[in-house]
C-alpha cells in the first residue's frame, strides 16, 4: 500500500474519532425537564382501558392518581440481599427501592442507589398494578392509585416471605394482591378477584411504571439510549423522553399515546444507564402496551394491559405479571432469559447498531473477568484474543507490506525512469506486484478491522454495568471513566489537586495512560523510516500525540485497550518482518526523527555548490 492509501485510511479513522469525541464532549442541547413538585390543578395519572378479550366489548376506565404518597402513609417493609425500601399501602405502590450493591460515586460511604422514589420525593419514580373496570363496574368499585389496602399476610417482603394484601369494595368483590421477590431483582404479582355478589362484572389487570420528569442524572450522549425500553413480539421497541414530549404535543390519531398490542411475548419499561424497571406479563399473556406522556403534569407512563376478564358470581379470577426492578447486569438478566422465559431480555441492553460485536466482545469480556477476577486484566486478555483472531489476516497484511519494503529500490528505479509520466509508473508499479505477488492494498485490512472493533469496545465500556467503578491497578479506580491522573499536578507528585474531569485544564493536562497511549502508536511508527516527503512525515510526527489528547478524556477500559492493541501489534509486525528478511530499524529511525531537515538546495559547510 502506497503512501497517499495509508495517510486517507488514517485520516478516515481521525475524522471518525473527532466527530465522536465532539458529539460525546458536546452533545446537542435538551429542554429543560418539567418541575415534577411544580404547583397544579391536581397531581396524578389516568388508570388505563381494559382491553377487549375475544368475544368481549372494549370499554373505558377513569380515574386519578394521589397527588401525596410519601413515606408518611402506611407501608409494608422490603428487605433483602441486594434490595431494601418499602411498599405503599396506599395504592399498594413498589415506591421505594434501593439497590443495595451498589453506590453513587467510587467512594464506599456514598449514598447507595435509590431507583423508585414516592410521590413528595424529588424524582418520583414507581410501579403499581391495578383493574381497569369494565361492564358493570364503575372506578370507585375497583381499587385505585387512592385505595388503602389491608396487610392479610406476611409483615415483610423477602425471598422467603410473599405478601399479601386485601381489599374489600364492600359492593361483593374482594381483591387481593400476592407480591414476592426473588434473590435479585425480580417482583411476581398475582391479583386476583373473588365475585361474592350477585351480578357478572369485567375489568381487565394492569400495570403501570409511571416517571415525574426526566430522570436527574440523564446522560443525554448518542451513543446510549435512556427513556422507554420493550419487546414486542420479537420486536426491540426503544422511545426518547424527548420523542414521548413530542408526541404529547402532536398526537397521532388522536390520542398522545403509542399503544401497541403485543400477541404473545413482551415487556415495557423505563431503561436508564445502568438501571432498569420493567413491566413483564407472563409469557403466552396477549396484553396492550402503551407509552404517553402528560405534559400539564410532567409525568412519563408506560402501561401493559392484559385481556378484559368476565367475572360471575362465586367465581375467582386470577392474573399474573412480574416487575424487574433493579441493575441491569448482564449475567442476571442473562438469567431471566433462558431460565425464566423473558423473551430477549438482554435486549434491554443498549447494544446498538453493532449488536453482531458488541454481544460477542462484552461476553468474551465478562468471560475473562469471571477467570482473571479483574476487568482491567480481562480487557488486555481481550484484546490478546482479538488479536489471535485476527492474526491469519494480519500475517497476510505484514507480509505484504515486509515485501514492499523489499521492493522500494525497485520502485524507486521505476519512479526514475518514468519521471513526470504517472500513467506509465503506474502501469510498471503494478506490474511488478503482479510479478512478485504482492498486494498493495493488503496493509489496509488491520486498519479497516480496528475501527469497528474500537468503536464496539467503546460501547460496551460505556454502556454495559460491569465496567462501573471497576478497578484495575492502583490510581485506576473506575475503568468506565477517564484516567483521574494529570500533569497538572505531576499525576499526584504534587500538593494540589488534579482537575476537575470533563473542564479544559483536564484535556490539556493529560493522565498517565493516554500518555502512554501517544508513546505506544510513536513507538509503532518507528518500525518503519518516515516518509520522503515532507508534508506526510510532519502528519505521521504529529498523529501519536493528537490521538494521546483526544483519547485523553474516553474511559480509562478504553485508552488500556488501545494501549495494549498497539504493543500487541508492534510485536507482531516487528516479529513477521524478521521472518521475513526485513529488519525494522527501530532505534535508527527513533534517532533520524529527531534529526533536522536540511533546507532544499543546501550544501555541506566548507563544499562549493
Amino acid at each position: 500500500m502506497d503512501q497517499q492509501n495509508k495517510n486517507l485510511i488514517l485520516a478516515t479513522a481521525l475524522s471518525f474519532l473527532v466527530i465522536l469525541l465532539w458529539f460525546v464532549l458536546f452533545p446537542p442541547p435538551e429542554p429543560a425537564p418539567t418541575d415534577p413538585n411544580a404547583p397544579v390543578a391536581q397531581d396524578g395519572l389516568t388508570p388505563p382501558a381494559p382491553t377487549a378479550a375475544p368475544g368481549t366489548t372494549d370499554v373505558t376506565g377513569a380515574g386519578d392518581i394521589a397527588a401525596e404518597t410519601g413515606m408518611d402513609t402506611p407501608r409494608l417493609d422490603i428487605d433483602t440481599r441486594r434490595l431494601s425500601g418499602s411498599i405503599s399501602l396506599l395504592g399498594g405502590r413498589i415506591d421505594d427501592l434501593v439497590l443495595m450493591d451498589y453506590r453513587e460515586t467510587i467512594d464506599p460511604e456514598s449514598d447507595t442507589v435509590h431507583l423508585l422514589t414516592p410521590i413528595g420525593a424529588i424524582s418520583p419514580y414507581y410501579a403499581l398494578h391495578g383493574w381497569a373496570p369494565g361492564a358493570g363496574l364503575t372506578p370507585e368499585q375497583v381499587p385505585g392509585p387512592n385505595t388503602l389496602w389491608e396487610i392479610e399476610s406476611g409483615t415483610t417482603l423477602t425471598p422467603q416471605s410473599p405478601v399479601t394484601l386485601l381489599w374489600d369494595n364492600g359492593e361483593g368483590l374482594i381483591f387481593r394482591r400476592e407480591i414476592s421477590i426473588d434473590a435479585d431483582y425480580m417482583f411476581s404479582v398475582r391479583q386476583s378477584v373473588e365475585n361474592r355478589g350477585a351480578a357478572t362484572v369485567s375489568l381487565a389487570p394492569y400495570g403501570v411504571i409511571a416517571r415525574h420528569g426526566r430522570p436527574p442524572d440523564l446522560k443525554n450522549f448518542f451513543i446510549l439510549h435512556e427513556g422507554v425500553v420493550g419487546m414486542f413480539d420479537g420486536t426491540l421497541v426503544e422511545q426518547s423522553y424527548k420523542n414521548l414530549e413530542k408526541l404529547a404535543f402532536n398526537p397521532r390519531e388522536g390520542a398522545p399515546a403509542e399503544v401497541q398490542q403485543v400477541t404473545e411475548n413482551g415487556w415495557l419499561g423505563f431503561t436508564d444507564h445502568y438501571w432498569m424497571t420493567t413491566l413483564i406479563p407472563n409469557p403466552g399473556t396477549p396484553f396492550k402496551a402503551v407509552t404517553k406522556f402528560d405534559p400539564q403534569r410532567g409525568i412519563f407512563q408506560t402501561e401493559t394491559v392484559q385481556a378484559t376478564l368476565s367475572l360471575a358470581p362465586g367465581a375467582t379470577v386470577t392474573a399474573d405479571s412480574r416487575l424487574f426492578a433493579g441493575a441491569k447486569e448482564w449475567a442476571t438478566i442473562r438469567r431471566y432469559q433462558n431460565e425464566e422465559n423473558v423473551d430477549r431480555f438482554v435486549d434491554s441492553i443498549d447494544w446498538g447498531w453493532f449488536f453482531f460485536l458488541t454481544k460477542p466482545i462484552f461476553a468474551a469480556l465478562h468471560w475473562f473477568n469471571q477467570m482473571i477476577g479483574n476487568m482491567g486484566w480481562a480487557i488486555i486478555a481481550l484484546t490478546l484474543a482479538i488479536k489471535a483472531l485476527v492474526l491469519p489476516l494480519a500475517y497476510k497484511s505484514y507480509v505484504s507490506m515486509a515485501k514492499m519494503k523489499e521492493l522500494q529500490p525497485q520502485m524507486e528505479k521505476l519512479k526514475e525512469i518514468a519521471g513526470d509520466d504517472r500513467q506509465k509508473l503506474q502501469q510498471e508499479m503494478m506490474a511488478l506486484y503482479k510479478k512478485e505477488k504482492v498486494n498493495p492494498a493488503a496493509g489496509c485490512l488491520p486498519i479497516l478491522l480496528q475501527i469497528p472493533i474500537f468503536f464496539s469496545l467503546y460501547k460496551v465500556i460505556f454502556v454495559t454495568l460491569e465496567l462501573r467503578h471497576a478497578p484495575w491497578i492502583g490510581w485506576i479506580r473506575d475503568l468506565s471513566a477517564p484516567d483521574p491522573s494529570s500533569l497538572f499536578n505531576l499525576w499526584g507528585l504534587l500538593p494540589w489537586p488534579a482537575p476537575e474531569t470533563g473542564s479544559i485544564l483536564a484535556l490539556i493536562f493529560i493522565g498517565i495512560l493516554p500518555l502512554c497511549l501517544g508513546i505506544s502508536m510513536w513507538l509503532q511508527q518507528k518500525l518503519n523510516p518516515s516518509p520522503a516527503d515532507p508534508t506526510q512525515k510532519m502528519i505521521f510526527a504529529w498523529m501519536p500525540w493528537v490521538f494521546m489528547f483526544m483519547l485523553g478524556s474516553f474511559a480509562s477500559g478504553l485508552v488500556l485497550y488501545w494501549i495494549a492493541n498497539n504493543m500487541i501489534t508492534f510485536t507482531q509486525q516487528y516479529a513477521i518482518m524478521r521472518t521475513h528478511g526485513h529488519k525494522p530499524d527501530v532505534f535508527g529511525n527513533i534517532i533520524s526523527s529527531f534529526k533536522r531537515d536540511k533546507p532544499a538546495g543546501s550544501s555541506t559547510p566548507g563544499k562549493k555548490k
